[in-house]
């Protein structure tokens, strides 16, 4: 798989995560589901970028860029 697209789905599952991780804290519940996103996202992060190519928070847009670019074509 496309190591752009693994840092991709890494960060929207990790920015999907917080409403859910918020609104359990908030109601006194578990936080499993937001926790295992987190960690899902946390992993596909890592992989990107150990597979060989170091990204730069400057390089994060385009990186969102070509990936919709590229699946949207």
């Amino acid at each position: 798989m496309d190591t752009d697209l693994l840092l991709v789905i890494g960060i929207v599952l990790c920015v999907l995560s917080i409403p859910s991780l918020l609104s359990a804290y908030t109601e006194g519940r578990a936080q499993r589901m937001g926790a295992i996103a987190v960690l899902v996202g946390g992993v596909l992060i890592v992989t990107a970028l150990s597979r060989g190519h170091s990204y730069t928070f400057s390089e994060i847009p385009d990186v969102f860029y070509r990936v919709i670019g590229r699946y949207t074509k």
